[in-house]
């Protein structure tokens, strides 16, 4: 399953790479995120492990282990699920006039073959919300911090 969601940020790439990557504080905007931690002890670049304590329909059910295969500050990361859910997670950075226009996508697939597929093709509509969801605090977070 595929789900893609982007928004306009009013700061510039390099200075919402930076507020995106505050690991913990991602919970902040995340909709669907409770606890955030690193679990490596770099924070920065391929290699960092974190766990994302998840909520699935409001309740924190599972973690999700998170690591980053791809690290090109201030452009891209690309993160592993390695936990239940399996697949990539992209985040885009691009510049947009003064800001950044960030686009985050997942591919997510979970073990059960067919009956994995069709529970996530059922969630997909509400996780296009949360993705979108989150996106605007972040947006709205970042314009308040401005």
């Amino acid at each position: 399953m595929r789900v893609s969601a982007s928004t306009e940020l009013a700061v510039p790439p390099q200075e919402a790479w930076r507020r995106v990557l505050a690991w913990e504080e991602q919970v902040a905007w995340m909709k669907d995120a409770d606890s955030i931690r690193v679990l490596t002890s770099h924070r920065e670049g391929v290699g960092v492990v974190v766990a994302v304590r998840t909520r699935v329909l409001g309740v924190p059910l599972l973690t999700d282990h998170l690591e980053v295969t791809m690290w090109d500050p201030p452009r891209r990361l690309v993160m592993a699920h390695r936990g239940l859910v399996r697949g990539v997670g992209e985040w885009l950075m691009e510049p947009a006039g003064r800001g950044a226009r960030f686009t985050w996508t997942e591919e997510l697939g979970l073990p059960v073959p067919v009956l994995g597929e069709l529970a996530l093709l059922a969630y997909r509509p509400l996780m296009r919300k949360l993705m979108r969801r989150s996106l605007s605090n972040l947006e709205r977070l970042l314009r308040e911090r401005a």
